[in-house]
């Protein structure tokens, strides 16, 4: 082993302390696997950003999305979790004693798991990066105080977008929702209280637009252009902020060249010893939005690190540690 003393390999390292990381590190401590869980600079991950969530089992009141990641942190904690607040720099899985490097240690494990959650997705217009923060932004819970009896858009139509909106109907004036089709993914129930505001002409909805040009005076958002293809239609609206809502890119560039993945998403196994969130690399697991690329639920992330912990019990079994 490279001179490398057995007792300096840990049995199992977590990467992501999303609902993922954390109820993957629960069921690891249970287990007495003695996980490290790095957690990245930003502990809790996306769902730190959720104003309420009211969907998750057991939580009867709505609960901010901070609070749910806190009480997880809290239990892992609680079963001896060991938890490091830093950024994986580089891995190396190019052998049976896996290699993870952070800026001041590196750490040897004989099973990790992945479980490094999303990213939001960018238009990809120009101005767009560097206006983030200042007129710009994916996180209404974050900016939205900034915008008081202020006209804003948001750009999108799953559930995120939607929850943003009835956030937002609360603190601004006018809520420009665009969305590049005339349907929209989000529950039901979110749809239902966002047709409410939009009676209430809080919110203006523009369907099959997306945008096209943010318009920039004396270093401020002045206005946005929509165009719809559909409708051979262009206009400009004018607002102080825009908040961009349209989903989410895995963070997965540090293990693209290690491990197989497919726009973006790891890959693995369907099953293989009983065995369903490895990856092609042997003790190498992943959970959560790194490899789900349908639901993208907090609940069924949690699910996904559960079954990752329990996946990598199983394999370290077999190792005989």
């Amino acid at each position: 082993m490279d001179n490398m003393k057995t007792n300096n390999i840990k049995k199992l390292i977590i990467i992501g302390s999303g609902p993922a990381g954390y109820t993957a590190s629960i069921y690891a401590a249970r287990a007495n696997l003695k996980p490290i869980l790095i957690t990245g600079l930003q502990k809790g991950g996306q769902l730190t950003t959720t104003n309420n969530i009211e969907n998750w089992p057991g939580r009867l009141q709505n609960t901010k999305g901070i609070e749910l990641m806190n009480d997880m942190e809290k239990h892992a904690l609680k079963l001896n979790t060991r938890i490091i607040q830093e950024e994986v720099l580089k891995i190396d899985f190019s052998k049976k004693i896996l290699q993870i490097i952070l800026e001041k240690k590196k750490y040897f494990s004989y099973a990790v798991i992945i479980a490094t959650g999303s990213s939001p997705r960018y238009l990809g217009l120009k101005n767009e990066k560097e206006f983030l923060g200042r007129g710009i932004s994916t996180c209404a819970t974050c900016d939205g105080f900034f915008y008081k009896n202020k006209e804003v858009a948001i750009v999108g139509g799953g559930n995120t977008a939607i929850e943003e909106a009835l956030y937002l109907s609360n603190i601004v004036s006018v809520i420009h929702l665009i969305h590049r089709n005339t349907s929209f993914k989000a529950e039901k129930i979110l749809m239902n209280r966002l047709m409410q505001q939009v009676k209430k002409k809080k919110v203006i909805l523009y369907t099959n637009y997306i945008v096209n040009k943010i318009i920039i005076k004396n270093q401020k958002i002045q206005s946005i252009q929509i165009i719809s293809d559909y409708l051979s239609k262009k206009k400009t609206i004018c607002i102080s902020g825009l908040f961009i809502a349209i989903g989410s890119i895995p963070n997965t560039q540090i293990f693209a060249k290690h491990i197989k993945t497919k726009s973006g998403y790891i890959t693995i196994q369907k099953k293989y010893n009983n065995i369903t969130t490895q990856t092609n690399i042997p003790g190498v697991f992943a959970a959560g939005d790194v490899v789900d690329t349908i639901y993208k639920q907090a609940i069924t992330a949690a699910a996904s690190g559960c079954r990752a912990a329990l996946d990598a019990e199983k394999y370290l079994t077999t190792l005989n540690i």
